[in-house]
């Protein structure tokens, strides 16, 4: 069977599709799906166990601010063994709040929510892997200097996706989230994780090198420039000219 493709607006998911979301039974394909899942309905379907806790769960608050929540409810409701079976369960929105939980879970280091949430940052779902990254970027904006050490081994690793969160999950400004103001200053510090990628053959790791260079060239731009001539003439090849290329596009703008 050939794999659902999802909606582009909510005025066009199909009524079926929609219940199915709202009812855990299926993943979301697309933002559009995402934003229009009844997040009550899902928790109540989803974990009727801690039901009680769905009018939590307000429409009118932010998505971020929504997935952050139900992870806050699984914290409270749910032991660890809990927040593990939701990482596994079949909506990739149940998944991303499991995420969070882990990002929100008491009397964890950085070192140890990132070990955590690793397995969910190689969700074969785009929209978890967000998540992931997103459930931990308190804990990494915490601790930078050591999220940084843990994450660099991370780079080695067979799965791209997991090479790209240890750049995505600490990009100096991101999206949806608060910046790292030491890395906004500091560039320099990332270079344990930047380095080993900047000749990555994937190009959705690359997309995230260049993303984080070129958060860093907002603010240090000489650096990042400096940084791009030395790789060029250190690893010349396709994939670090697209990083470069793509890292200074502000700076060229």
């Amino acid at each position: 069977m050939a794999e659902r493709k999802g909606a582009r607006r909510r005025a066009d998911i199909p009524k079926q599709v929609l219940i199915d979301l709202n009812q855990g039974k299926i993943e979301a394909r697309t933002l559009a799906e995402v934003l229009a899942i009844d997040f009550a309905q899902l928790l109540a379907h989803a974990l009727p166990e801690i039901k009680s806790s769905a009018d939590r769960l307000l429409p009118e608050m932010g998505i971020v601010a929504r997935m952050r929540e139900g992870g806050s409810i699984l914290v409270e409701t749910l032991g660890k063994k809990g927040i593990d079976r939701c990482a596994t369960h079949r909506s990739d929105t149940v998944r991303g709040w499991s995420a969070c939980a882990m990002g929100q879970w008491p009397g964890l280091d950085v070192a140890q929510r990132l070990d955590w949430v690793r397995g969910l940052a190689d969700d074969p779902n785009a929209g978890v892997r967000e998540w992931a990254w997103l459930g931990v970027r308190g804990a990494i904006a915490d601790d930078p200097v050591r999220a940084i050490k843990h994450l660099k081994s991370w780079t080695k690793d067979a799965s791209e996706r997991i090479r790209r969160f240890a750049s995505e999950s600490t990009r100096p400004r991101g999206v949806w989230c608060s910046h790292l103001e030491m890395l906004v200053n500091r560039p320099e510090l990332g270079l344990p994780i930047l380095k080993p990628l900047r000749a990555d053959p994937s190009k959705y790791v690359q997309d995230s090198v260049s993303n984080w260079l070129n958060d860093a060239a907002k603010s240090q731009g000489n650096w990042v420039v400096d940084l791009c001539e030395q790789w060029i003439a250190e690893s010349p090849g396709p994939a670090t000219a697209r990083i470069c290329k793509r890292a200074c596009r502000s700076l060229c703008g």
